[in-house]
């Protein structure tokens, strides 16, 4: 970078100036009068110039930095916009995922009650087809004529069986529905026999051999695996209301 001096220049020119003066006084015959320069010993300076080469270096030195500038600005902003999608795309994943458990937890329900009520169907066709028969099993200990209960005298059998009323009353609640109190009732379907409807029906053989025709060895049965499955006639009922099976 060349620097250039005003003063330098000035002080060049106010010499050649004075010189010319002095020659041209000389030459006339008249008295040469002093040409006083100009001071110009405090002349500012002019501030470095820079040449052409340093300017456009310049220039592209600033040129880059607001490009440099600029990439960074479109990095960041591609770095949010990045970020943002991904957690609009987490929140979406997340949302269908909520969508899909519910749609499935209600499928499972919808199928779970369908499955109920044809279970219930099942067993109100099947009680409705219920068919009294008295046997005997000629084969067993069990060869004693067959004795005739009525029903009202089943029920009081159960209820000095069963004991406490409210616990007696779940209990019919079952019976009822089970066999309508007939002992010797067969579900043509499933082959459960008796009051409360065991199966098979040999199962009752645990509480007496003649548990084809005694009601007391079928009521002694039902009562011990209700207390044993249930706790109890009543938790038997409250699951048969909720399954109409127990």
């Amino acid at each position: 970078m060349t620097r250039i001096s005003v003063r330098g220049v000035a002080v060049a020119s106010a010499t050649a100036v004075t010189a010319v003066g002095a020659v041209v006084g000389m030459a006339s015959g008249s008295e040469a009068k002093p040409v006083q320069a100009a001071d110009i010993a405090g002349a500012t300076l002019l501030a470095d110039v820079p040449s052409g080469t340093d300017a456009q270096a310049i220039s592209d030195n600033i040129g880059q930095q607001a490009t440099a500038q600029q990439q960074q600005a479109d990095a960041v902003a591609k770095q949010a916009a990045a970020e943002a999608a991904r957690v609009k795309a987490a929140a979406d994943a997340q949302a269908k995922a909520d969508a899909d458990k519910a749609a499935a937890d209600a499928a499972a329900k919808a199928q779970a009650a369908a499955q109920a009520q044809q279970e219930a169907a099942n067993r109100a066709k099947a009680r409705s087809q219920l068919a009294v028969t008295s046997t005997s099993d000629s084969s067993s200990s069990d060869s004693t004529p067959a004795t005739s209960y009525s029903p009202g005298s089943v029920q009081a059998l159960a209820a000095s069986i069963v004991g406490d009323s409210s616990q007696f009353q779940c209990f019919s609640n079952i019976v009822t529905r089970e066999s309508g109190w007939n002992y010797t009732a067969v579900n043509p379907s499933s082959g459960s026999y008796g009051l409360v409807q065991a199966l098979p029906g040999s199962k009752m053989a645990s509480a007496g051999a003649d548990w084809r025709t005694n009601p007391a060895t079928q009521i002694k049965w039902g009562l011990g695996y209700m207390n044993d499955r249930y706790g109890s006639p009543c938790g038997a009922w409250s699951f048969w209301q909720a399954h109409s099976w127990y």
